[in-house]
């Protein structure tokens, strides 16, 4: 009787599966974080069209990865998706913002006075225990890093007033301000004292005192509107002035000559 070969790793087709998925996936990691940081670093441009061909022949991956990884960023609100048309970088604009931050304020104020009359004290101690064990380092993290930290806080007084809804509600106004906040967070502008401002929030929640912790929280986000637009000013000048100083180096060379 003639014995049935084994079937080796290389020719077993749910093997070559799952490798072939993990490639994918892999590509699919690799073209996101490629393409994010060119987003983030301007190199393409606020309103311009992104050529998903050009982007798969410089990045060396198939344009799926790539359709995954703008698919990715269009979810985070970095890109967005117009039917028919593609994808295209968000734009840098202050229109909307501040209706934004002013119901972003409305959710969260709302949220944490549910979290203080609803959550009991092991839930409250899990936002003291976050906080804690970031705010010795949050300062100094990258910027993805404090703005990721920051979404959790917030998300996380959101899910403990036990309203799945503000959950979503807040979960959607992050990625449509999260390119923006991405910006403000790296621009000199953007304020350590919000570090403080954390603490007096988790202080606040510990004592239930859903007033003054309210209070602290549109205060909070109120004074990160005019560091914000001063910042999108600012990076909209990078971009779209970015010879200004090689021009300016020009005309006085030609003064001095």
């Amino acid at each position: 009787m003639t014995e049935r070969a084994e079937i080796g790793a290389d020719n077993d087709p749910s093997f070559a599966s799952e490798a072939e998925t993990r490639r994918t996936a892999d590509s699919s990691e690799r073209a996101y974080l490629s393409i994010r940081k060119l987003l983030v670093e301007f190199k393409l441009k606020p309103g311009e069209r992104i050529n998903e061909v050009q982007l798969s022949r410089s990045l060396g991956v198939s344009r799926t990865p790539i359709r995954e990884a703008l698919n990715r960023l269009a979810s985070e609100g970095f890109v967005s998706l117009t039917p028919n048309r593609g994808f295209f970088v968000r734009s840098l604009s202050t229109e909307g913002l501040l209706d934004l931050y002013e119901l972003r304020s409305i959710i969260e104020c709302a949220a944490f006075k549910l979290m203080c009359e609803r959550a009991d004290d092991s839930e409250i101690d899990r936002l003291r225990q976050y906080w804690e064990a970031i705010v010795d380092v949050y300062p100094n993290q990258p910027p993805d890093i404090i703005l990721a930290e920051d979404e959790g806080f917030h998300l996380l007084i959101a899910e403990l007033s036990g309203n799945p809804e503000l959950v979503g509600q807040l979960s959607s106004i992050n990625a449509r301000i999260r390119f923006i906040r991405r910006i403000q967070i790296e621009h000199p502008s953007h304020d350590k004292a919000q570090i403080t401002s954390h603490s007096a929030i988790v202080e606040a929640a510990v004592k239930r005192d859903a007033e003054n912790g309210a209070k602290l929280l549109r205060e909070h986000i109120e004074m990160t509107v005019s560091a914000t637009q001063q910042a999108l000013k600012d990076a909209l000048l990078k971009v779209f002035a970015p010879d200004n100083g090689a021009e300016l180096k020009r005309r006085r060379r030609g003064r001095e000559g």
